[in-house]
């Protein structure tokens, strides 16, 4: 819901005079609304719509480092580079709490808000204790207009708690780790040495997640010593045997 009142705020927030006009989106208690986007091996979302504004997202995908990153997916993109403050406030039925900074942004024109693993993780942590990490800013039309943008902790909990069971099952490498793979044979033959197997099954197992990826190139050689046609027959089972086995997984 949008409204439009006075408000004084802290030394925390943006300066503004304590009869600046504010707009604040934040989801109601009724229509708060939390949900996992994604939850499979390769990335986990969790999604949270902001009535009039928008939706926050938290996602990461798999790496070798654990990775977490919020958006602030804006309807309207900002028009103009924006300096932001991120403050972690009470909600409304919980009076009296004191209102603490999270991290300062800048909000790049045309760009969705987005903010780094460390302080996505202080907003994840606010979440979960019922606070409501808000981003203030001034309009970028109207620098004497201020925003206040609330990321409501109701209905919360549950997804939470599925949105790190997925983080918890995130692959421990990503396309990037596979895209160029480099198998190698037992001298003289198409049978794969027993590293070469395990690097296969990390790329079949990545692609049995990512349905994106449409096209996978197989090219085998042999070393320059043997005969020029049975080294062309040795790569040509090579690639093949790659092959069948990328079938036969799926």
């Amino acid at each position: 819901t949008m409204w439009r009142k006075l408000l004084l705020i802290s030394s925390l927030c943006i300066s503004a005079s304590a009869s600046a006009d504010l707009r604040h989106y934040v989801a109601s208690l009724e229509n708060s609304s939390w949900r996992v986007g994604e939850n499979n091996p390769i990335e986990c979302r969790l999604e949270h719509d902001i009535p009039d504004y928008g939706k926050a997202v938290f996602s990461s995908k798999a790496g070798k480092d654990t990775n977490l990153l919020f958006t602030l997916d804006m309807w309207q993109k900002p028009d103009a580079v924006t300096d932001a403050q991120l403050i972690s406030r009470a909600p409304a039925w919980r009076p009296g709490d004191a209102a603490k900074s999270i991290t300062s942004l800048k909000y790049q024109k045309q760009f969705n808000g987005e903010v780094p693993k460390k302080a996505a993780w202080a907003m994840l942590n606010e979440l979960s204790q019922g606070r409501e990490p808000t981003f203030y800013y001034a309009d970028w039309y109207n620098r004497d207009s201020k925003v206040a943008v609330g990321i409501s902790a109701a209905n919360f909990a549950s997804k939470y708690r599925d949105f790190r069971s997925c983080l918890a099952n995130l692959l421990p490498y990503s396309f990037d780790d596979i895209s160029f793979t480099v198998l190698n044979y037992q001298q003289g033959g198409t049978e794969l040495t027993r590293f070469s197997k395990y690097q296969l099954k990390k790329v079949q197992e990545y692609l049995s997640y990512d349905p994106n990826v449409e096209l996978v190139l197989v090219d085998a050689y042999t070393d320059s010593f043997g005969g020029r046609s049975i080294n062309q027959r040795v790569s040509e089972k090579r690639a093949e045997s790659v092959k069948d086995l990328l079938i036969a997984s799926g």
